[in-house]
């Protein structure tokens, strides 16, 4: 995720003891995808694929915008078959042009649909795009401690090599900002907080 604005860090709900995470949540939306999925480590294709094309999509936009409307992209895009994505033709493109539930920009909706050829290839020559990408962090979660949100950058060395290694693929929409942002996301690195409740829950 890009960097977020600071905001409120605890939840009280009745009969629980309050409990403090990062300060980037907001509404409840954002709360939960903080609490359930964000720095959860990811191995299944599929999902590293949404977060790859979602990831490209919030470009010059606040993650809460896409997030919002992250249903609709997984009717629009196939449940993020990347195999159904690359197979889209023109037809195609025009449809998710034309439909207001996603972010309708040319080149972003484009670069989808190159992407998922790009990531079947990645899939065909390391026999998952799983084992291609958790290369960049030695194969396991790199465990940060950032003890403030001012503390996250927003780009780091393997988010660099990440998206150098991605663009000489043919990726496009991968940035080092992008990139870094989706490491975070699918739990490559742990960017929570160190007095976050899910600091120490997704190591």
């Amino acid at each position: 995720m890009a960097r977020p604005k600071k905001r409120r860090s605890t939840t009280t709900t009745r009969g629980e003891a309050p409990k403090r995470r990062c300060k980037w949540p907001g509404d409840e939306l954002m709360v939960d995808y903080h609490d359930n999925e964000w720095g959860v480590p990811v191995h299944d294709d599929r999902v590293l694929f949404e977060h790859l094309i979602l990831g490209g999509a919030q470009a010059g936009l606040s993650w809460d915008t896409i997030l919002k409307r992250r249903e609709n992209y997984r009717r629009a895009f196939d449940r993020f078959d990347p195999r159904k994505v690359a197979r889209y033709d023109e037809r195609k493109v025009r449809a998710l042009l034309d439909d207001p539930g996603i972010i309708r920009n040319r080149l972003k909706v484009r670069a989808a649909v190159r992407n998922a050829k790009a990531f079947l290839e990645v899939r065909k020559e390391f026999g998952s795009f799983d084992a291609y990408v958790w290369r960049f962090v030695g194969g396991r979660p790199k465990k940060n401690r950032r003890r403030r949100l001012s503390d996250i950058p927003a780009v780091t060395r393997e988010a660099k090599a990440l998206s150098k290694d991605l663009k000489s693929r043919g990726f496009t929409f991968v940035g080092p900002t992008i990139c870094y942002a989706f490491m975070q996301a699918v739990g490559m690195v742990n960017d929570h907080t160190i007095d976050c409740f899910r600091y120490d829950e997704v190591s």
